[in-house]
């Protein structure tokens, strides 16, 4: 508004493909953001950090699955590994892993539509969240009329809040522009570094409880990202060869 750039707007409108692949990214991304934050809540901040942690296998998956990319024998081996650790936690749940599954996949999804959508880092986020506002809109007249709405109640809690949106859309805004400029290889080894905090945060600040097979199951999808990364750095080497 401030820049008044609204003439991207008619192309968005004009192409069903793009508003297609917009509303679709705005749909992931508010599924991974509704995820996180319950996941957060109930502490089951190690479920999260597992989720993002298979997210990079699953973009593997998807180039195959989508693009009908050829893997090479080092990321066949890493999507397996991947597949055993999710069989392995869901062995020592006693259930299937939901939060890491869907959270992996939201993002997954989401990085895919932003590497393929031929829209700017703030059009896009910005046409996103003119999608979300209604809806979001909607949901907290709900909450105000029943009176469960947290903001605007105290003015710490309402400033936490904003400062929350703005922690939240700063790096989309870098990750849209990211998924544009680097090659996605380079952009998966960059996505270890949010699941790692997490876990690191989890474990030391949070306390949440680690048993043996958590950690057979870390330790095998962590075997997995060492063996993407391998390939990966290889693959950068030699293209620049």
């Amino acid at each position: 508004m401030l820049k008044r750039d609204w003439r991207w707007t008619r192309g968005l409108l004009r192409s069903r493909r793009q508003l297609l692949q917009v509303t679709a990214a705005a749909i992931l991304i508010a599924i991974n953001w509704l995820v996180y934050v319950w996941a957060v809540e109930q502490d089951r901040v190690i479920e999260a950090s597992l989720g993002y942690f298979i997210n990079p296998l699953v973009t593997v998956a998807l180039g195959v699955v989508v693009l009908g990319e050829h893997l090479s024998r080092l990321q066949r081996f890493a999507v397996a590994l991947g597949a055993l650790s999710v069989i392995v936690v869901t062995v020592a749940y006693g259930a299937i892993p939901y939060v890491s599954l869907t959270l992996a996949f939201s993002f997954a999804g989401y990085g895919f539509i932003k590497k393929t959508v031929h829209l700017g880092p703030l059009h896009s986020l910005t046409a996103e969240t003119a999608i979300l506002t209604p809806f979001s809109l909607v949901v907290l007249a709900w909450m105000g009329l029943h009176g469960s709405l947290e903001f605007g109640k105290s003015p710490g809690l309402t400033v936490l809040l904003l400062s929350a949106g703005v922690v939240t859309a700063f790096p989309l805004l870098l990750f849209a522009a990211a998924a544009r400029r680097i090659p996605l290889n380079l952009l998966g080894l960059l996505q270890y570094l949010t699941p790692a905090m997490q876990f690191m945060l989890a474990i030391l600040v949070f306390k949440e409880h680690m048993d043996t097979s958590r950690w057979i199951g870390f330790g095998i999808v962590w075997m997995a990202l060492i063996v993407l990364s391998v390939d990966a750095i290889h693959r950068m080497r030699s293209a620049r060869l």
